[in-house]
């Protein structure tokens, strides 16, 4: 466990280096907060939705904030793949695939939380129209803090099956395209889930992407209450442990078949 919790301090430090990368992360994510925002109030004013415009708002400030964590990879393991530097790696007295898990998840929570707090900061001092609002209760945020904490395993577990495949392709873009077309089109980053017409939302919100933000946004904007806790985390730990397994097994697999390129 020591060295797993060393793994993700090291990430850690390594990702708080990225200040430039951050600084310009922010703004981008700020600047499509905003053309959304404006979007959505287009949207309110020609036909109204049943979904409160405020609760739409904090919906896109709070995807934007934590954008990064659907889309951050980590491009060491990937240049390791096609290189053949991964060889070294084996050679660890450590599980390789928690070895990289853990490395997924520091860089995704560190570079999030970079990101989101100046972000909701902002937005929490915007006028009206464009304001975040605050958590619907106290509950309500210790519910979603929990269930984004569940949204990080689930998405983690996603990369390391990305990675899986990659050993076998040598190229990530194909699956990595897919993945992140999926995360954004069904997490509710392109279009807010409640937006969705209530029969979609019945399948959409059991698939994995629903898990990651949109489940953790529903409780925070009270859309979610307690009553729905046994209906949410139970979906969320499950995909979270499906998933785990499932990339566990094929990196197994390819340690065991794996072909080395390179030097």
């Amino acid at each position: 466990m020591k060295a797993y919790t060393a793994i993700f301090r090291l990430r850690t430090r390594m990702e708080l280096q990225y200040r430039g990368a951050m600084l310009g992360g922010i703004l981008c994510q700020v600047f499509f907060g905003l053309i959304l925002i404006a979007l959505y109030q287009a949207l309110y004013r020609s036909r109204p939705q049943t979904q409160p415009l405020s609760h739409v708002v904090t919906y896109v400030w709070l995807q934007q904030a934590f954008f990064r964590m659907l889309l951050a990879s980590d491009p060491d393991l990937t240049d390791k793949i096609r290189s053949g530097g991964i060889a070294y790696d084996l050679c660890r007295p450590l599980d390789l695939y928690g070895f990289y898990y853990i490395r997924i998840m520091a860089q995704k929570l560190t570079g999030s939380l970079m990101r989101a707090v100046p972000m909701l900061t902002f937005a929490f001092f915007l006028p009206e129209a464009w304001r975040m609002e605050l958590p619907a209760s106290v509950p309500g945020l210790l519910l979603s803090l929990a269930a984004l904490i569940l949204g990080l395993l689930c998405v983690s577990a996603l990369e390391n099956i990305t990675m899986a495949f990659t050993m076998r392709t040598l190229d990530p873009r194909g699956i990595q395209s897919m993945l992140n077309l999926l995360m954004m089109t069904l997490s509710g980053n392109i279009l807010p889930l409640p937006l969705f017409p209530d029969s979609w939302q019945r399948v959409i919100t059991l698939l994995p992407y629903a898990q990651l933000l949109d489940a953790p946004i529903r409780f925070y904007t009270g859309e979610y209450g307690m009553a729905d806790v046994i209906r949410v985390f139970p979906v969320q730990a499950g995909w979270t442990l499906a998933l785990t397994a499932l990339g566990y097994v094929m990196w197994r697999r390819n340690e065991r078949h794996m072909v080395l390129q390179g030097g």
